[in-house]
This record gives structure tokens, sequence and C-alpha cells, in this order.
């Protein structure tokens, strides 16, 4: 276990990295599992871009269900738009060339696309002209997981949550899930998914398994192999980006994986008979991988494991101790992440000073216990504790040296918030940003 130790240690010095939520699995087993504070294995997490690979096991059900072509054209199932799609590569692109990145586009097209089609990232994907000819190029595309949504739902009536739900939620034991909608009423696929640490663990295992769980099969072993080999070339300058790509899966150094931006990660390595399963907050995500190469593998080569619990030194963890299968974790003994000497906080509205980062946030109130956040969103109003973690359904807050820390312990982000008594100013600062530049901070949870 001391290889896991090691990652951890490697992991949480990089610059900015906090490890949220990790599984390591092999032969089936938990070797080790921990949480974060204030996260925790009941939790779900955004999972951004880890999302695609969780589209296409719903795209996977369909092909082996009949419903989805890979060599159908993705117009044939949207005759509505017939007459509006003029441009021949357009005509010609196939659900596997959206499976796999390669439409022919040269770049991402999501802004581009939302204004072609006016708000539908499916007829905007297809009004515009792809420059090169469909399977011949990669582009990291996110209107070609939309796409991907898209079919599955106009195929069977439903979006992709409750499409997945009797397919891939309930046998796999998932109940925690939620996925963003966008006003065409579509699941957006290309992210959006929030799940816990452990569905994206059941998810890898299933894979590696090859498409079997609990002795059933789900998925077609041939559905497992074709949307994890390498479709296309993606050149890219980090190695583990430039080893190909599948159907929303990466080819890795080792194994292969799903992704999501700031360190969401479901790496699978049939070599080792393992999968890892991580949440996180990283801006180096290439660093993490690294670290996950250098520590990790060793720990899953070994032929023989301890059976005694490990305990993280390195940082204090909600652990617990590794067990058969793959059952739920308790929590125990959690000590809060970056709740440092409590600053005095009067109890004031704060207006935005210089050094404000967040334009969006208009005023932060504190009233004793109570902290009110007013931005272009409803108000968010949380309880504000004295010491360690305080939390407000998903949403946790702790006294800093300067203010206060908000941590939407739903997703990756932690908003910093400098609190200046004297003049009744603040500075506001993510500490990673979410993808969307501006959302209201009340709807930074899983959409119910």
């Amino acid at each position: 276990m001391e290889q896991i130790e090691e990652f951890v240690r490697a992991a949480n010095e990089q610059d900015g990295v906090e490890l949220h939520g990790l599984m390591v699995l092999r032969h089936g087993e938990v070797l080790a599992q921990g949480w974060w504070e204030p996260y925790g294995p009941a939790k779900p997490h955004l999972l951004y871009s880890l999302s695609k690979s969780f589209t296409s096991t719903a795209l996977g059900f369909a092909v082996a269900e009949g419903s989805v072509d890979l060599d159908a054209t993705v117009l044939s199932y949207f005759p509505e738009f017939d007459d509006r799609v003029t441009d021949d590569r357009s005509r010609a692109m196939k659900v596997r060339h959206v499976a796999a990145m390669s439409s022919g586009h040269l770049d991402e097209t999501i802004e581009q696309a939302w204004r072609a089609g006016e708000g539908d990232l499916l007829l905007g994907l297809l009004l515009l002209p792809p420059e090169r000819d469909p399977g011949t190029v990669f582009a990291y595309n996110q209107p070609c997981t939309y796409a991907m949504s898209a079919i599955v739902q106009r195929v069977s009536g439903v979006p992709l949550t409750e499409y997945l739900r009797p397919r891939l939620f309930e046998p796999l034991g998932i109940g925690t899930y939620g996925w963003v909608r966008d006003r065409n009423g579509r699941d957006i696929g290309f992210s959006g998914l929030y799940t816990t640490t452990e569905a994206i663990a059941r998810l890898g295992q299933l894979y590696l398994r090859e498409g079997e769980w609990e002795g059933r099969r789900l998925l077609p072993a041939e559905w497992v192999a074709e949307a994890t080999r390498p479709h296309i070339a993606t050149g890219r300058d980090d190695p583990d980006w430039d080893q190909g790509y599948g159907f929303q899966f990466w080819r890795s150094r080792h194994g292969y994986r799903g992704d999501g931006a700031y360190g969401q990660f479901m790496l699978i390595l049939p070599e080792q008979d393992a999968v890892v399963a991580m949440t996180s907050q990283s801006p180096n995500m290439q660093g993490l991988l690294d670290a996950a190469w250098e520590h990790l593998l060793p720990a899953l080569k070994a032929e023989r494991h301890s059976s005694e619990t490990w305990n993280c030194r390195t940082r204090p963890l909600t652990w617990s101790p590794p067990s058969a299968g793959m059952g739920p974790a308790a929590e125990a003994g959690a000590v809060p992440v970056g709740a440092g000497a409590a600053a005095a906080l009067g109890d004031a509205v704060y207006r935005p000073g210089s050094g404000n980062e967040l334009a969006t946030l208009q005023t932060v109130t504190v009233d004793g216990d109570r902290l009110t956040l007013a931005d272009h969103g409803k108000p968010l109003e949380l309880r504000l504790g004295h010491e360690g973690w305080t939390e407000t359904g998903p949403v946790a807050t702790a006294r800093t040296a300067t203010g206060v820390d908000v941590v939407f312990a739903e997703t990756p982000h932690r908003l910093h918030l400098h609190l200046d008594a004297a003049d009744r100013t603040f500075a506001a600062r993510w500490e990673t940003a979410p993808l969307d530049p501006a959302p209201p901070l009340s709807v930074m949870r899983m959409p119910r």
C-alpha cells in the first residue's frame, strides 16, 4: 500500500491539486478508497467530459439493440433537417464519425454551433460544413457527443438518464445521478453528468470485464472492443492525449480511460486487471496521470496485497478499510482541508472591491452564522460555522485567515472570499473556474 500513499502525496504536492475522491480496484476488489472532506462517498460530483464515456455506453446499448446503425448518417435520424443541410460532408457524417470525434471539423465548434442552430447544437453541427472529409481528422468537439445523445433520444423517446436507468444504472447499483438538460429537453451528453466516485469505478469495472457485470452480460464484448480501440490519431502534445481516440474514450500510455476537466478520471488497466476512479480539482491533468503511472502502477502490478487498512498520512482523509466487492464506504474521523486560522468576520454587507475576479457576484452578507451570496441567480444562503466545514446542502463553508472558502461539493470548484471588514468590500476568486464562465452560484449542484 506504500505506493498508493506515495501517489496521494505526489498528487497533492502538485500546485493547485486537490484529490476529492479515490477508489483503486484490482481483480474486482477494492484496494483503497477515500474521500477528502467536504466530499464523501455518497455525494455526486460533476464529471465534466468523463460524462462522454457514459454517453458512449448509451450508444453501445442502442447499437446492440439494433436501433442505431454506426454506419448510418447522423442526418438520417433527423429527416426534418434534410432540406436545410446541403453540404456534402455534413450529409455524409456518420454516427461512427461523431462517436470518434472525427466529424471532419478541424476544431471545437460549440459556440458556432449554438449560433448556427439557434440553440440546437445538433442542427448547428450539421449546418457547419466540415473542413475535411468525415473520418479523416480528429477534433475534440462537444457537438459530436451531443449528436450521440440526440440520436439515442430520437430512437428511444427518452433522454439519456432515463434510457440508461434500466440498462446501466440499476444493474450496476448506481442510484445517485443527474444530468444537465438543455432547453430542447436533451441531456447534453458531452458534460453535465453528476454521479459518485463509486459509479465511475463500476462503469470502469463493466468495461474491464468486457461488458459483463456479476455474471450477467450487459454490453456486447464487441462493443467494448470497438469503443475502446483507437479509431483516429489525436496529434496532441501531452503523451496521454496522443495515443489515439476511441468512441468517447481516450487511449493512454497504459490502458484506456474516460476523463473530464480538472481531473475526473476513470482509468481502465486490462494488463493489471485494475480500475482507478478519481474525482479531483487538478489544473494539471497530465501531471496527475504521470503521478498515477509512477506510483500506482507498481502497486497494481504486485502479486499480493496487504489486507491491512491503509491510512493516508499526507493529508487528512475519510478512509475506510478495503472490503470485498464494491460496497458503500463508511466515513469516520474526517478533518477539513484548507481551513486555517479563522479571521474575525464582522456582520456586514460586503460589496465588490479591488482584486475581485467574479463580476457576477454583487454582495456578500455576513449575519452571525449566516452567509448570503447574491449574484444574477437566486441568492445562495449558507450556514457559517466557527471550526471546520459547515455544510448547507451541497455547499460547504469554512472560515479562513482572510475570509471564507466556499466549496461547491458536487463540483470540482472552490470559491475564495477575501473579506475586508474595514471598508466592507470583498474580493472573490475561483481556485479553478467553472467551464461555464458565469453560472449562477445557486445552480452549481446536481440537477434534481
